[in-house]
Formats: structure tokens, sequence, C-alpha cells
């Protein structure tokens, strides 16, 4: 990789011809796929925008000139141009590259949003912050997908920077025909037409924007003719770069579920992946809604263009006509589903539990305001890792919580997965929703009881600490309880099952207790041991309690178990913070209401727990 190892700099870049230019592209692939697939991380997009980020750093003056990558996981090309190429064995892992543009890493990276759609917005704000204060001599450049310009926010922003003519912004259309999956809707239809090469105007002139194009996003001379052109322009323009999702590499190009989107760790020379996934939440999922639809013939799933990654491919293949990919468009996908449940049917919003922040107005407003039977899954809850601190799904249960009528159910594992989902879809009453974690969904944890509607995980000595345990983090709390036994401290484990609202039965067993812990992979602020605590005090129960959570800051990217450990939710953490609670005297001990038989045997004679599930 002569010419890689030589690229010191964005000033050798524009010193190069365009033969070495061809020859920094392939070596520039090479490097991709021999660092990503040791990694993981997202090669398709990465290999399609070689040329263009070549060509976009030739003619403007990063970061004098503003790029702004929207999503940003196309940004590795932009990584190894200014300087980052070293860091890429790291990448994605704690203390090392981001997978996404990052301003901690370089002053070429200015927005680290990872969302989509919001690019045109931020360049916008930038041209308009440029005009306010004269400044005349730099450029704002904001690169999109067509993907991404399916998300409504693009069309709010487009509307209003064609209504400044006089404002310089370079807005780049990477036009892959996709985002994750094929690019869906009148959009794609359009500029399916647009590449074609009519002579007509199309919708951006319409709009009143220049536009340039289309023009071989593989064409650096092309690209750069283009871009020059653009900047002299002076008002808004659009560059339509047609370009290949995943070129380069045979196992990305022939891959047409999703161009090699994202890869795990894989052989370069075969494609394959060094090591088969254990059985996800996700797969329980996919396989235990296309069951129901079986069943329900008015069950319809919906995604925002992640229908491989939110397990909806096995129903999509089953009933073709009953999965809606609404492209990148969470609003409109949540207010279409309170009109679907209006006509009769119910709909099921798989969506990636982040990204539910962004429809959080049509879920109160348009669905739980008219009491609709909306059912909300919500994959990718909780800590996520790799993708930091914008993909980490833990605000939903903060967020979410204050929804009137919303029914919320964090399954454990597996099979709790199942039930709940099947319960969800049941409840004709109102919106329900189902949160699970990325990853594996491990071994099933069976209760030994159940009372009440929760499930009780384990019961040991006296009555002296009751864990309440919240999704994916019973076996943490299985771990907790073990420290604390060994220790001689009694404890009960329970599992609510559904979380929203609170169980009033366990203000009762939380009462006979000395001290409640509540352990959940979301924030600890308004989280789920929040509304506990408040719940608690409504029923005048004294019990000290003690909630673990995430703390309030964004997380790096970096393992699950290591960014929960870092966020104290380990069982030696957890267990030595109960203890010391306890050891301040301040539990009341046992007492309080008298309880029905069942919870008094269940809680004083724990040789009474038998069957369960």
């Amino acid at each position: 990789m002569a010419l890689l190892d030589s690229l010191d700099g964005l000033v050798r870049l524009r010193q190069m011809d365009m033969a070495e230019l061809d020859v920094l592209a392939a070596e520039i692939r090479e490097f991709l796929i021999d660092r990503v697939s040791r990694t993981g991380g997202h090669l398709g997009p990465n290999l399609g925008v070689v040329e263009l980020t070549i060509a976009l750093h030739r003619v403007f003056d990063s970061p004098r000139d503003r790029l702004v990558w929207d999503t940003g996981h196309q940004s590795y090309v932009h990584k190894i141009l200014t300087g980052r190429r070293a860091g890429f064995d790291r990448l994605r892992q704690a203390d090392g590259l981001s997978g996404y543009p990052s301003a901690a890493e370089s002053e070429h990276d200015l927005v680290e949003n990872s969302h989509a759609s919001t690019s045109l917005s931020y360049a916008d704000g930038l041209a308009r912050a440029d005009a306010y204060r004269d400044v005349r001599d730099r450029a704002v450049v904001a690169v999109i997908g067509d993907g991404a310009l399916t998300g409504g926010m693009a069309w709010e922003a487009l509307n209003n920077i064609a209504g400044g003519p006089e404002r310089g912004l370079i807005i780049v259309l990477n036009d892959n025909t996709r985002s994750y999956a094929p690019t869906i809707g009148g959009l794609a239809d359009h500029l399916a037409v647009l590449r074609e090469g009519q002579s007509w105007p199309g919708v951006f002139e319409q709009l009143g924007l220049s536009y340039l194009g289309p023009v071989d996003g593989h064409d650096i001379e092309a690209l750069e003719s283009a871009l020059t052109r653009a900047r002299e322009l002076g008002g808004p323009v659009v560059v339509h770069a047609v370009t290949e999702k995943g070129r380069g590499f045979v196992h990305t190009e022939e891959n047409e579920l999703d161009r090699g989107h994202v890869v795990g760790p894989m052989d370069p020379v075969s494609g394959k992946a060094l090591r088969v996934p254990p059985p996800s939440y996700t797969a329980v999922f996919g396989r235990e809604i296309a069951a129901l639809a079986e069943r329900r013939p008015d069950l319809v799933a919906i995604t925002a263009s992640m229908l491989e990654p939110t397990g909806l491919l096995e129903m999509k293949r089953r009933f073709p006509d009953r999965v809606i990919d609404v492209g990148i468009a969470e609003q409109h996908a949540v207010t279409m589903a309170a009109g679907l449940s209006m006509g009769g049917m119910h709909p099921v919003v798989a969506i990636y539990a982040t990204f539910v922040n962004r429809a959080f107005d049509q879920l109160l407003m348009d669905v739980a305001l008219h009491r609709r039977p909306v059912t909300f899954v919500l994959d990718r809850s909780g800590i996520t890792g790799d993708d930091g601190p914008s993909h980490n799904g833990m605000w939903d249960l903060s967020i979410l919580q204050v929804v009137p009528g919303l029914r919320i159910a964090a399954p454990r594992d597996g099979a709790r997965l199942a039930e709940l989902l099947g319960e969800a879809v049941a409840w004709e009453q109102g919106p329900t929703l189902v949160r699970f974690a990325k990853g594996a969904a491990g071994a099933d944890l069976p209760a030994v009881a159940t009372f009440g509607g929760m499930d009780v995980l384990q019961r040991a000595g006296s009555l002296d600490v009751l864990i309440v345990s919240v999704g994916a983090l019973a076996g943490v709390a299985l771990g907790v309880a073990e420290t604390l036994r060994a220790q001689g401290i009694g404890t009960t484990v329970i599992d609510p099952r559904w979380v929203t609202p609170v169980n009033p039965v366990l203000g009762d067993v939380a009462r006979r207790h000395r001290l409640v812990i509540t352990i959940e992979d979301n924030s600890r602020t308004s989280g789920v041991g929040s509304t506990i605590a408040q719940a608690l005090q409504d029923a005048d129960v004294t019990t000290p309690l003690r909630t673990f959570g995430i703390p309030r800051r964004f997380l790096e990217h970096g393992k699950r178990a290591d960014l929960l450990s870092g966020c104290g939710l380990t069982a030696p953490d957890i267990a030595l913070a109960a203890a010391e609670e306890l050891a301040k005297g301040s539990g009341a001990g046992a007492r309080g209401t008298v309880l029905d038989e069942e919870l008094s045997g269940l809680l004083v004679s724990p040789e009474r727990i038998e069957g369960g599930r």
C-alpha cells in the first residue's frame, strides 16, 4: 500500500494525479476489508464512498470548510484521509476509534449524531451562522444518502434551505439506492428517474435548489468537477452522486440483503463469520411474531428501514403484505400504526430503542391519547456497546413511563419474550411495549414461583433484601442474591415482568423486607427504580429503596459487559452497596400489613416454593 503509506495529510492527497488517485482508492478498499474484517463494523457503506470522500477532501479544505456526514457510519474513509488510519486496529472498541464521527478524535469531525436525516438541518444552521457573522470564505457541505432522505426531518430542512437562496450550502446526495435495505417509496422511484438523466426539472429544482448530476460516484475526476461547480454557484445546490454500496468486495457486492451494511469479525477471503452467534432476543422475536401472525390475521408489522435487524424477515417471507417498511420515518410509522388500529388491525411497531425517542410525541398523542392497541417492540434496549452513545437504548424507560395507559414489559430471557409478546398483542385496552436487549438471549431463567403476576426467581433466608430485577439484568440480580446469601443476608428476587404500571402487590412484598433494591439496564433518572420508589411512597411503604442503573451521562463505545461494569452494574458492586446500606441500620425489618396466606407462605417458608415456570 505504497500510496496509502505515503499519505501523511491532506496536502499530499491534493498533490496526487488521477492515476495515483485510482491506485489510492484501491488501496483504501483493501485496507478497509482487512481491518474491518478483524474488528467488525460498517463495511459496505464505506466501500461505496471511497472515491466520493477523496473528491470531497480534494475540493474542500476541511476543517475550514465544514463537512457534515449524515448518520456517519460511512465516515471511515474520511477518518483514514484525516490521519486516523492507525486507530482502525481498535475500531469500535473501548479507548479505540469510534465507528462514527467524533469531535474528540479530530477537528475534522463536527457532528457525531449517528441518527439519520439530520445533516441538512445541521448544515442549514451552520450556513445561517456564517451568514450572520459575515463569513464568506468557507463552504458548508452535507453528505446524505438516499435512504436518509426518506426521513421527514430531511425534507423539513430542504424546505428551509430552499427558502434561503443567498446562502451557500452544498448537499451531496450519495445515492446507492439503499439505506440498510433498498430505499422504498415515491422518492426512490423519483431518484431512479433522475439517475436515467431525464431533462425536465426534478423535485430539487422545483423546490428552488440548483441540481448537478447524476454524477458517477466512482469517477473522481467527474466528482471533483461537479463539486467545484457547486462551490462556484454560491447558493444551495444538490450534487447527485450515484454510488454502489459494498463496491470492490465480492462478498458485499453479492449480499442483496444489506450489501455488508455492518459485519462482524470475518474471514476476508471467504467472507464467512469467524463465529456463529448464539440465538438472540431478535431471533426469538422474529420466530414468535411470525407464529402470532399465523394465528392473528389482523396482525401487521411495521419497520423503519430495519427489516432484518429487527427480526421481521421471517414474517415478511410468510406474510409479505403484512409487513410495512416506511423508510427512515419513525414518526410516520407510529401515527400510521394508530390509523391501522383505528381501522381494525393490530400493528406491531418494531424499532430500535434509541430510535423510539424520535417518535415520542406520536406515541403519546396519536396512540396513547386515543387508547389505541398498538404494540411496540424495542430491540437493542439498554447498553448496546459497539456503536457508541447514540445507539445505547438507555432512555426509553425514562421517557415512556410518563405515557398514560402504556404497559411496558421487560423480558429477562427468550421464553419470557415469547410469553410477554403474546400478552402484549392480546391487550386491547391501549398500547403495550416489549423491550429487550441486544445480543444473545442466553439460558432461560425459570421462576421458582409466581405471585400476583410477578415471577419469584429466588427466595432464601430472612426477609432482608428484596431485589427487583428488570429485564436482561436478571442474571446480575441472581448473582447479587448469591453474594449476599454468602454473607448471611436473606434475599428475595422478583421479576415484575410488566414493569409499568407498577404491580400494587410489589408494595406488600416490599413492606416485609428491610431493604429494596432495583436493578435496570436504563438510566437511573426517571427509570423503573424511580417509578417503584414513587409507588411505594404512595402506598405508605417506608422500607428504604436503592436504585441501580445507568448514570446520567453518555456512554462511550465498548463491549456491553465492560460498560455495565463501568456503571457499577455487576453482582459484586451491587451486593457491596446493598450490604453497606443494611449496615446503616436504617432497615425496619419485616413488618407491616397482614398478607394473605399464599404470600405469607411464600416469604416466610421458602421450602413451600414449588413449581413456577
